[in-house]
C-alpha cells in the first residue's frame, strides 16, 4: 500500500504540472513570443526549481494538507491517503485531458473532505477551514488579479513604449572571400551576424527586445511560485509512505519536483493553449503585465502559507486583459468557472468512493 501511495503522489505531482504550468507559460505562447514547445520547456525548468525550493520556505502547507488542517481527526493507516490521491487525480487527468485549467489546491481539499466524510461523517470536518481555503480564494483571487492587472498594464506599457524600440537581432549572412588570382569571389556562408539597433533587418533569423526578455523572466518567476505553492500539498499525500517506506523525506520531494517538471513538458500543452489562445488575444505586454500580477500574488502567498490557487489568479489576470482589450470569450471563461465550482464536489465523491471500498477490504 505504501508503494502504491508513493506512485499515486507522483501521478498527482505529474498532472499536477500539466494543468498548471501553463498559468505562467501561458502569455509567452500566447503572445507569439515563443513556441509551445520552448514555453513548455522553460515552464518546466522553473517549475522543478520551485518545487525543491519549496522544501524550505513553504512547508508550512503540509500540516494543513495531509488532513490535520482539514479535519478534526485524521484517520489512521495509507487507506485514507489513497483514497484523497484517487480522488485528485481522477478529476485532474480529465480536466487536463479536456484543456480545463483547475485548481489542484481544491482538488486536495475536495478529496480530504470526501475521504474524512466517508470516515467519520459530515461533523468530522473543519467546515470553517474549508471555506477559507476554498470559498475565499474562488471569491477573491480572480477579482483581486483582475483589478491588480488592470493596474500594471498601463504601466509596463508606458516604461516599455520606447525602450521596446531597440532589440538584439541575429542576422543569416553568407561572406565572400576576396576575389582569387584567378576565378570569381568564393563564397563561405551562410554565418550568424548579431546586429542591436532600433531596426532589425528583413532576414533574421530571431530578434529579443527588452520587453521580451522581461516576458521571458516573468513566466519562470510565475512557474517558480506556483510550484512553490503547490509542491509542498503534493508531498503532503506522500508524508505517510514516506515513513512506512524509510525513504528520507528529501527522497521524497525530489520525485515530486521531477513528477512536475515532467508533467509540464509532456502533458502541459492542451490547458497551455486553452489560457494563451482561447480566452483572448494576448501581446508580450499583456502577457509580461499578467505574469508579474500572478507571480507576485502566488509568490506572497507562498512565503505566508495561504493556499492561494494559481488558476484563479492567472485566469483571472488574463479575463482582465481581454476586459481591458475588449475582447473576452465568455462562453469559454463560463466553462472553466463552471470547472472550478464543480472541483471540489467531484473530487470528494471520487475520493469518499474509494475510501469506502478500501475501508471494506480485509
Amino acid at each position: 500500500m505504501a508503494f502504491v501511495l508513493i506512485l499515486l503522489t507522483l501521478s498527482v505531482a505529474f498532472a499536477n504540472g500539466a494543468n498548471d504550468v501553463s498559468k505562467g507559460i501561458a502569455t509567452l505562447a500566447g503572445s507569439g513570443v515563443a513556441t509551445y514547445r520552448r514555453a513548455m520547456a522553460w515552464g518546466a525548468a522553473w517549475t522543478v526549481v520551485g518545487a525543491l525550493a519549496a522544501a524550505l520556505i513553504a512547508r508550512g502547507f503540509v500540516p494543513v494538507f495531509s488532513g490535520r488542517g482539514i479535519l478534526d481527526m485524521v484517520p489512521a493507516g495509507l487507506g485514507f491517503p489513497v483514497a484523497v490521491a484517487g480522488g485528485v487525480i481522477g478529476w485532474l487527468l480529465f480536466a487536463t485531458r479536456t484543456g480545463l485549467p483547475i485548481s489542484t489546491t481544491h482538488a486536495l481539499v475536495g478529496g480530504l473532505v470526501g475521504a474524512g466524510i466517508s470516515a467519520a461523517g459530515p461533523t468530522g470536518v473543519r467546515w470553517g477551514a474549508v471555506v477559507r481555503a476554498v470559498g475565499l480564494p474562488l471569491a477573491l483571487s480572480p477579482v483581486l488579479a483582475l483589478v491588480l492587472v488592470f493596474a500594471v498594464l498601463p504601466i509596463v506599457r508606458f516604461f516599455f513604449r520606447r525602450l521596446n524600440a531597440y532589440c538584439v537581432c541575429l542576422e543569416r549572412k553568407t561572406v565572400l572571400l576576396a576575389p582569387a588570382a584567378m576565378g570569381a569571389n568564393v563564397g563561405v556562408g551562410p554565418t550568424l551576424q548579431v546586429v542591436a539597433g532600433s531596426d532589425c533587418p528583413p532576414e533574421v533569423v530571431s530578434r529579443i527586445d527588452a520587453l521580451d526578455a522581461l516576458h521571458w523572466l516573468s513566466a519562470g518567476w510565475t512557474n517558480f511560485a506556483r510550484a512553490l505553492n503547490d509542491a509542498p500539498k503534493v508531498f503532503a499525500l506522500g508524508i505517510a509512505a514516506q515513513a512506512a517506506l524509510g525513504i528520507g523525506s528529501g527522497a521524497i520531494i525530489a520525485l515530486v519536483a521531477v513528477a512536475m517538471g515532467a508533467g509540464s513538458q509532456v502533458a502541459g500543452w492542451r490547458v497551455t493553449h486553452t489560457l494563451g489562445a482561447k480566452v483572448t488575444r494576448i501581446s508580450s505586454a499583456d502577457g509580461l503585465a499578467a505574469n508579474l500580477t500572478t507571480a507576485a500574488l502566488v509568490g506572497l502567498a507562498s512565503v505566508l502559507a495561504a493556499p492561494v490557487s494559481t488558476t484563479y489568479v492567472s485566469s483571472g489576470a488574463i479575463v482582465g486583459i481581454g476586459i481591458r482589450g475588449g475582447e473576452v470569450r465568455w462562453t469559454l471563461v463560463r466553462e472553466m468557472m463552471a470547472a472550478w465550482l464543480v472541483t471540489l464536489p467531484i473530487a470528494a465523491l471520487l475520493a469518499g468512493a474509494t475510501y469506502g471500498v478500501l475501508a471494506r477490504l480485509p
